[in-house]
């Protein structure tokens, strides 16, 4: 039986046990929930969006790495929130993820998955949810091919009609899609098997509709990115750069690069770089963001490009539109093309062409 608005603190659930598959190699030794974004680990991106809305508490909900994770946030004191986690061996699916969270949440609750980057203000999508006395709210977004999304149709009150998940190309009859952002009732809960795995996507939303439930549809209509592949992943990094994105609140951001001379180099304003850079003469960087104490030498392009910390680039190197992961060597004269992403430690010969 559905009752709207109980006593308890709304609380946010974060699906954050994925592997990160289609980012691979990037994730065989980070998760994705913390790989670096403008040198940021990612949560703390959804974590920023989360305090916006005076909630305080945040339960993770890790499987992949978990201790990778919880070694950098904890308890969450450190960064003005709580946080409590739960852990899958065995993924159950991003409704059965919530059902294992269960004896934690009290009443409504704000549901992310763990690679969503957006400026959505979510008190205004609580507010929204709760004048329509909704059992479930979605966050959608517009995007220009909704074929990997899915796809969400509202009528004019903003009452979810039609829910297709990843539909094809026939079905499409729309470009509003499912930007991974719910407002739940505890009661959705009792919507969800205890046994096996269970989606939100193929399984929730659908009995939903099937019973008349209040499902409603939020439009978002600010900025909204996945960051689930490595395409994905860069024009993340580009909507940052740019500024349509802002940085949230990092308390270990390090202080600006000092080591090289700016008469000798070619930087752009729009280009990120972490502390203890080393930049040799006849450097060009242009829209990229480079880790930590990462070293770029003389008459190398490093072009529309993410490289992660402790990398080293030598000279006359050509790094576009690519993505290189921690640590990695990429040799006098090699041409890295648009598309190639280097796991961490990978090593690329001089005058080679990836």
């Amino acid at each position: 039986m559905f009752s709207h608005g109980g006593t308890g603190v709304i609380k946010a659930f974060i699906l954050a046990g994925g592997k990160g598959a289609r980012l691979r190699p990037l994730t065989l030794h980070t998760p994705k929930p913390i790989v670096p974004l403008a040198n940021i680990p990612f949560l703390f991106f959804q974590i920023d969006r989360i305090k916006r809305a005076k909630i305080t508490e945040i339960i993770l909900s890790l499987s992949y790495q978990p201790r990778k994770i919880k070694d950098i946030f904890g308890d969450g004191m450190n960064y003005g929130v709580t946080m409590r986690y739960t852990h899958e061996d065995l993924p159950r699916g991003t409704a059965g993820a919530l059902k294992g969270g269960e004896h934690l949440i009290d009443d409504t609750t704000v549901a992310m998955n763990g690679d969503v980057l957006t400026d959505t203000d979510l008190r205004e999508v609580i507010q929204y949810h709760k004048s329509n006395k909704a059992e479930a709210t979605i966050v959608l977004a517009r995007v220009m091919n909704p074929t990997g999304y899915g796809l969400v149709e509202a009528d004019s009150h903003g009452r979810v009609v039609r829910f297709t998940e990843k539909p094809a190309e026939d079905e499409v009859t729309g470009d509003t899609i499912n930007a991974g952002i719910y407002v739940l009732e505890r009661s959705i809960l009792n919507r969800i098997s205890p046994d096996g795995p269970q989606s939100f996507e193929r399984d929730v939303f659908p009995q939903l509709l099937q019973d008349g439930a209040r499902f409603y549809a939020y439009l978002n209509r600010g900025y909204w990115q996945d960051i689930g592949s490595p395409s994905k992943y860069l024009e993340a990094h580009y909507g940052i750069i740019s500024g349509r994105m802002k940085l949230p609140a990092y308390p270990h951001r390090a202080s600006a690069p000092i080591r090289w001379n700016k008469n000798e180099v070619q930087i752009d304003s729009y280009s990120m770089l972490e502390s203890k850079c080393v930049i040799k003469p006849g450097v060009t960087i242009e829209n990229s963001v480079l880790g930590e104490e990462c070293r770029i030498e003389e008459g190398a392009l490093i072009k529309d490009s993410v490289i992660w910390s402790g990398t080293r680039v030598r000279s006359n190197a050509r790094v576009e539109r690519a993505i290189i992961g921690r640590q990695c060597h990429i040799g006098e004269g090699a041409r890295i093309r648009p598309g190639s992403v280097l796991g961490d430690k990978t090593v690329v010969c001089d005058y080679s062409i990836v």
